[in-house]
C-alpha cells in the first residue's frame, strides 16, 4: 500500500500530513510508558511483514498485519506505522519522504478503525469461533479500507489516477483474504495465551 514519490498532489500530501501528525501526536499521548516495549516490537514485525513489496502500478501491495497491529496497540499504532514506514523510506526508499505521511495516514487509519470497530467485542468474546470470525472480518476490513484510501488520494490527485485506483482494489482483494485468515489465527491464539495483549 505504499504510494510511490512525485505522484500525489501538493495539496493531498499535505492533507496526509496533516492527519499523520495528529494520529501520531494523540497516539504518543495514549501510549502509557509500559507500552512502549509491545509497541516497538509490534512496528518491527510490522517493518518486516511489509518489506516483500509487489508492484500495482503507482502504488504497491504486501502483507500489512495492519488489523493486528491495531487490535493490539489500539491508538498507539499511529506511532508505530509512522517509524516502520520511515525506516523502509530511509533503507529500502519504500514510498517516500514526501509521501511519508499520506502512507502512514492511509495504513494508520485502517489499523485504528478496526480497533474501533472491533476490539472491545473481541476482547469480551468468549467463544472461540465468534473470536476467529470477528478478527478475520478485522484483517479483511483493514487491508481493503487502505486500498481503498490509497484509491482516494489518487483520484483527489488526478481524474486520470481513478482507473488505476480500481485496479488497485481489486488487487487487494486476495491479500485481504489471507490477512483476514492471518489475523483470525493470530487474534484466537493471543486470546488464548496472552489475552492481556489485547487489553
Amino acid at each position: 500500500m505504499h504510494i510511490s514519490e512525485g505522484i500525489l498532489s501538493g495539496s493531498v500530501l499535505i492533507a496526509g500530513w496533516a492527519g499523520t501528525t495528529a494520529g501520531i501526536a494523540y497516539g504518543l499521548r495514549k501510549t502509557e510508558s509500559e507500552k512502549i516495549v509491545r509497541t516497538a516490537l509490534i512496528s518491527s514485525a510490522f517493518f518486516l511483514a511489509s518489506l516483500v513489496n509487489v508492484r500495482i502500478g503507482p502504488s504497491s501491495t504486501h502483507l500489512t498485519l495492519l488489523a493486528p497491529m491495531g487490535l493490539i496497540l489500539g491508538y498507539s499504532v499511529f506511532p508505530a506505522v509512522f517509524v516502520a514506514l520511515l525506516l523502509q523510506a530511509l533503507l529500502f526508499h519504500f514510498g517516500g519522504l514526501l509521501v511519508l505521511g499520506a502512507n502512514t495516514f492511509i495504513m494508520g487509519i485502517s489499523a485504528l478503525s478496526v480497533y474501533i470497530l472491533f476490539g472491545k467485542v473481541i476482547r469480551e468474546s468468549d467463544k472461540k469461533f465468534l473470536t476467529f470470525t470477528i478478527s478475520f472480518i478485522a484483517g479483511a476490513l483493514a487491508v481493503m479500507l487502505g486500498a481503498f484510501l490509497v484509491g482516494l488520494f489518487l483520484g483527489l490527485t488526478d481524474g486520470n489516477f481513478l482507473t488505476a485506483a480500481k485496479i488497485i482494489i481489486v488487487a487487494h482483494v486476495p491479500l485481504a483474504l489471507i490477512e483476514g485468515i492471518v489475523t483470525g489465527f493470530l487474534i484466537s491464539w493471543l486470546k488464548k495465551s496472552s489475552p492481556e495483549v489485547l487489553s
